[in-house]
């Protein structure tokens, strides 16, 4: 692998799921928006010119966006550089993940067209200030499984040790204070048949605001209730399943109380409490393809894990998937794998995760390799190994800049199972109306176990 020196940072072994985590000194803080993005990233590109430097991001939109439509793709015209195939794999396999190669080398069609890299996410002033204070202030729990001090931006920017990395993805600036969203997912078989699942979710990110009820209520991380989102998420087809809905109330810190979660099944009218929304629990209408901490790559609890961080690397991830989210979903979702044609991938920065299974601790994955993307701190591709340690499935999350919202985050989730043949596709809003980023109609009172009957579509 190609290790990179990220300018004076730690980029050693770092093992981790232990003690609370020193703090950024003033010279290392002065460096967030010096040499290194107010992310944390290097600002400087690489040394053969192939990754450019950090500029500030595509803050602005392109010509031809309309508030309200669909995003325009700002590199509609980038011509395709090369393609990766299972053909040339070894050609490039020092900058792709165990699964990547995976995937070239079991599936003929499968492709990697690689574009110019482009590093275009940027954030909003208050998230670039965050991360600053966050560097001096932010600290975890002494078993590393809580948040103790830390607000708005990514807990620690100036991350060395494996944990960190994995809050910092977990608190990575979202889609907003309150957001709402109208999304499909698809488990596809080998011969690539579907049935659309839809969905609706929404929620207050209140670790974001910070606040319980509206921006700034609350000022410190103790203020929020030990709560950092309430999200709910609504199934609206097909009928038979739809008015299933799911509230999560996901805590900061496990020694304060863990994650809360209710589901109302329209069949029984009931609302109960759903203990089993975590961890290797199989994902909610995901045909058994996913378990429930692969939601958003990986949510919830670090605890059943060891982290260390294997270093640092240029890596080819999706990127800027603009013109994979402007497809249809009959385009997208072909047999074995999605429409390679419509993806995008970038040579980036990433940091390598390793989350390996503590000794008596019980998960389906007994390690999870994890690309993350450095100027996000996005979780974007990750290698699943199973309990005898063979690779069993892999996530990809391309990127995308929201510059309708100045936020750099994924636009869908594909959870790929080598072992059946099968993929499922998540979290797509291709044919779905714009995610709303600013719903301050959007109240705690909505959230309220005893409030989802009346939310369910029948």
């Amino acid at each position: 692998m190609k290790r990179l020196a990220y300018l004076g940072l730690t980029i050693g072994l770092a093992a981790g799921s232990g003690a609370a985590l020193a703090k950024g000194g003033a010279d290392q803080i002065a460096r967030l928006g010096s040499d290194l993005t107010p992310m944390g990233s290097v600002k400087a590109g690489s040394s053969d010119g192939t990754i450019p430097a950090w500029d500030g991001g595509l803050q602005t939109p392109p010509a031809g966006f309309v508030p309200g439509k669909r995003l325009v793709d700002p590199f509609a015209s980038d011509p395709v550089k090369f393609t990766i195939t299972g053909q040339n794999v070894d050609q490039y396999k020092a900058n792709l993940s165990p699964g990547q190669i995976a995937l070239l080398k079991t599936y003929p069609t499968y492709k990697m067209n690689v574009y110019q890299s482009r590093r275009s996410c940027a954030y909003a002033q208050k998230i670039y200030d965050a991360n600053k204070k966050n560097a001096e202030i932010a600290k975890l729990t002494a078993d590393g499984n809580g948040l103790e001090e830390g607000l708005v931006g990514v807990p620690f920017p100036l991350a060395t040790e494996g944990v960190e990395f994995f809050w910092n993805h977990r608190f990575r600036p979202r889609l907003g204070f309150k957001f709402r969203r109208a999304f499909a997912l698809a488990a596809v078989t080998r011969g690539g048949d579907y049935n659309l699942v839809k969905s609706q979710d929404e929620g207050i990110l209140h670790y974001m605001g910070p606040g319980l009820r509206a921006e700034g209520d609350a000022a410190s991380l103790s203020q929020l209730d030990n709560v950092w989102i309430t999200y709910l998420s609504m199934t609206t087809a097909p009928a038979r399943i739809a008015g299933s809905i799911i509230l999560v109330r996901d805590n900061i810190n496990d020694s304060q109380g863990p994650r809360q979660a209710w589901q109302y099944n329209p069949g029984t009218r009931r609302v109960v409490r759903a203990p089993d929304l975590a961890f290797d629990n199989p994902g909610t209408n995901a045909d058994g393809l996913t378990t429930i901490d692969q939601f958003d790559v990986m949510n919830g609890s670090p605890e059943r894990y060891n982290w260390k961080l294997l270093g640092k690397q240029e890596a080819y991830i999706g990127y800027n998937a603009y013109r994979a989210n402007n497809s249809t979903y009959k385009e997208f979702l072909t047999p074995s794998h999605p429409n390679q044609d419509v993806m995008r991938y970038e040579l980036q920065r990433v940091n390598v995760v390793e989350a390996s299974l503590r000794e008596g601790a019980r998960h389906q994955y007994s390690k999870r390799v994890i690309f993350q993307d450095a100027d996000s701190w996005t979780f974007t591709n990750v290698s699943l190994y199973d309990t005898r340690g063979e690779l069993w499935r892999v996530q990809d999350a391309p990127l995308i800049q929201y510059y309708d919202a100045k936020s750099c985050n994924i636009i869908f989730e594909v959870d790929y199972d080598l072992q059946s043949g099968r993929y499922l596709a998540q979290t797509m809003n291709m044919e779905e109306a714009p995610i709303e980023f600013n719903a301050t109609e959007l109240q705690p009172e909505r959230y309220n176990p005893d409030a989802l009957r009346r939310l369910s579509t029948r």
